[in-house]
C-alpha cells in the first residue's frame, strides 16, 4: 500500500475531503491527517492553502489558531496563507447580530442557521466571546449554546476569545472570516457578547448588521446607544412568542417610530423593524429575505462594492495600529523605560502627551 493510496475515513465531526498534497522533497502524495499531525506552525503553507480550498475543518481550524497566536512567527504564515487564499474571499454574504444578554442572539443564530443549511448553504459562526481583564479567562460555550448547529456538517463554529480587545472584538476576526470564506462557507454570521464598542467593529466589518431587541423592557431603547441604533441595518424584536406576542409587535411600532428621527444610512436601506422568535423559528424566513433584499439593493447602486471596499482599507488601517503596538512592545529601550513612564503618568508627574512624545521619541518616530 503506498502512500497515496491510504484512504482516511471521516474522523467524528472532521471530514477530510479527497485531495492530494505532495511532499516537494520526495515527490510523493500525502495524506491529510499526515499533514495535520504536525504542529500548526509547522504545516506548509501550500498544505494549508490546498486543505482549506477543499474544505478540510481541521486545516481551517489549524490555520484560525495561527491567526489567533500572538507568536509573531504564527502571524507571518497566517498572512502567507490568507494571502494565497484571498482570491477565494469575498463572496460570503457577512451578517453581524447583536443584542443585550438574554435577548436569545444564540437561539435564534441555531435556528436560522438551520433554516440556512436547509437551504444548501454552508454556514460559519464566529462567537465572539468575552475575555475577563482581569484573570484572562474566557468562556468559549458558544457551540453548547447552539446545539443544532454543533452537529451538523456544513456548519462551523468557532468561539473566540476576545483577548480583552476593544469590546470583545477578536482583532484577528477579519481574517478569521477570509479563511472560512475561503473553505467553501457562503454564509458568515458574527455574534458579539453584547451591546457596545465591539458593535461599530463589527458593523465597520460586515455586510448586514442586525441588532435584537426585547420588549417590554422598560426603556423604549432599553440601554441600547443611540450610535448602535444608528448602526443597524435592521432591527429584530425577539422572543415574539407565547403570551408576549403582541408586546413584541407594540414595541416593533415603537422602534419603527424611534427610527425616524435617526439619520439613514442612505436612500437606497432604510431599517425595517420586524417581530420574530427563535425559538419557534418565526420570522426567520423573512428576516433572512430582508438581508438578502438589503444585498441585492445596494448592489445595483454600487454601495455594496464600495462598503467592502471601505471595509477592507479598515482592516488595513487596524493591523498597521496593531503593528505599531507590537513593534513598541518589542522596543528594547521603551520596553525598559514604559514602567517608569506609566509610572510617573499614573502619579500625576509627567502629562500623557509629553509622555507620548517621549516614547515616540525612543523608537525615532
Amino acid at each position: 500500500m503506498t502512500a497515496d493510496s491510504v484512504e482516511f475515513p471521516a474522523c467524528g465531526m472532521i471530514s477530510f475531503l479527497p485531495y492530494v498534497i505532495v511532499d516537494e522533497r520526495t515527490g510523493f502524495s500525502i495524506s491529510p491527517m499526515a499533514v495535520i499531525a504536525l504542529p500548526a506552525h509547522k504545516i506548509p503553507v501550500a498544505d494549508y492553502v490546498a486543505g482549506i480550498a477543499n474544505g478540510d475543518r481541521a486545516l481551517l481550524a489549524r490555520a484560525i489558531t495561527l491567526v489567533e497566536s500572538s507568536n509573531p512567527d504564527h502571524g507571518r504564515l497566517a498572512q502567507q496563507v490568507l494571502q494565497e487564499l484571498l482570491p477565494k474571499t469575498g463572496k460570503a454574504v457577512r451578517l453581524g447580530i447583536t443584542g443585550v444578554p438574554g435577548v436569545g442572539k444564540s437561539t435564534t443564530i441555531d435556528q436560522l442557521g438551520m433554516n440556512l443549511l436547509a437551504e444548501g448553504h454552508q454556514v460559519a459562526v464566529l462567537a465572539i466571546d468575552p475575555t475577563s481583564k482581569r484573570s484572562g479567562g474566557s468562556i468559549l460555550g458558544d457551540k453548547t449554546r447552539m446545539n443544532s448547529l454543533a452537529q451538523e456538517k456544513n456548519a462551523f463554529i468557532r468561539p473566540s476569545p476576545s483577548s480583552g480587545t476593544l469590546g470583545g472584538v477578536t482583532r484577528r476576526t477579519r481574517e478569521t472570516m477570509a479563511l472560512v470564506e475561503a473553505a467553501g462557507f457562503d454564509v458568515v454570521i458574527v455574534e458579539t457578547v453584547g451591546v457596545g464598542q465591539s458593535e461599530v467593529a463589527v458593523a465597520d466589518m460586515v455586510d448586514f448588521f442586525l441588532v435584537l431587541l426585547l420588549s417590554g423592557g422598560g426603556d423604549d431603547l432599553q440601554g441600547i446607544k443611540k450610535g448602535i441604533i444608528e448602526l443597524a441595518d435592521m432591527i429584530a424584536i425577539n422572543k415574539a412568542d407565547g403570551d408576549n406576542i403582541k408586546r413584541a409587535e407594540s414595541a416593533a411600532a415603537e422602534y419603527k417610530n424611534a427610527l425616524q428621527i435617526f439619520t439613514p444610512h442612505g436612500a437606497t436601506w432604510f431599517p425595517p423593524v420586524l417581530t420574530v422568535s427563535g425559538r419557534d423559528n418565526r420570522g426567520l424566513k423573512e428576516l433572512w429575505a430582508k438581508v438578502l433584499e438589503h444585498r441585492e439593493k445596494m448592489t445595483a447602486t454600487g454601495e455594496f462594492a464600495a462598503r467592502r471596499q471601505s471595509q477592507a482599507v479598515s482592516w488595513m488601517r487596524d493591523m498597521l495600529e496593531d503593528r505599531l503596538m507590537g513593534a513598541l512592545r518589542a522596543h528594547p529601550r521603551v520596553a525598559a523605560e514604559l514602567p517608569n513612564i506609566e509610572a510617573s503618568v499614573r502619579n500625576g508627574t509627567l502629562l500623557p502627551t509629553l509622555a507620548v512624545d517621549r516614547i515616540m521619541t525612543m523608537m525615532g518616530i
